[in-house]
């Protein structure tokens, strides 16, 4: 099914890309295409009793899409107060809105719930604001030990070669996307880690 037609069967508005306030730490909001998210849902990795975090949510097609698919809960964090009203609209409208809601603040100030147990990252912002995302997750880890997925969308260099070499993640598997699209692009694909 196309972009168009999922908005439209989710009651939803988040086409479009929106650099007019990403900087060298926060980049532009991009929605995961929903043929990536469609594979994700598919996998069996998120389920009914989940809460899953979605940083830099943008309008809120990760959160809207997962929690229709998978009936999980989903939160949404944007720093950005005019994509972040858009998300709010969309879920005055949303097919899913009842199960999902969105913070705005930014990422590395948001603490953690103990009941998030997925995270979703589609390259949101650097390396450095995502090590202080990445302690508060362990911390809500610490303070109440679950098991934790967090997945990684189209993953940068920077956030593979970071992510590999912590000692409290363990790459998991990772979902390859490269078929959904053209050029053989090895970039698309979602690392799954676990936290240990």
């Amino acid at each position: 099914m196309c972009e168009a037609k999922w908005d439209k069967l989710l009651k939803i508005k988040t086409s479009g890309r929106d650099n007019s306030h990403s900087d060298q730490y926060r980049f532009p909001y991009e929605p995961t295409p929903y043929r990536v998210l469609e594979r994700l849902a598919n996998s069996g990795l998120i389920r009914k009793g989940d809460t899953l975090l979605d940083y830099g949510t943008g309008k809120g097609r990760v959160c809207f899409y997962l929690s229709y698919q998978t009936r999980c809960k989903t939160v949404g964090i944007e720093y950005d107060e005019r994509i972040y009203k858009a998300a709010q609209e969309n879920q005055e409208h949303a097919v899913s809105g009842a199960k999902t809601s969105f913070t705005m603040t930014c990422a590395e100030n948001y603490p953690v719930p103990l009941e998030a147990t997925k995270f979703y990252f589609f390259n949101p912002f650097s390396v450095e604001i995502l090590q202080k995302v990445l302690a508060r997750i362990q911390e809500s880890y610490y303070e109440k030990p679950r098991e934790i997925e967090l997945f990684f969308y189209y993953p940068s260099d920077e956030y593979v070669s970071y992510l590999m070499t912590q000692e409290y993640l363990m790459f998991e598997d990772e979902i390859d996307c490269r078929d959904l699209f053209e050029g053989n692009d090895g970039r698309e694909k979602i690392l799954i880690f676990q936290m240990l």
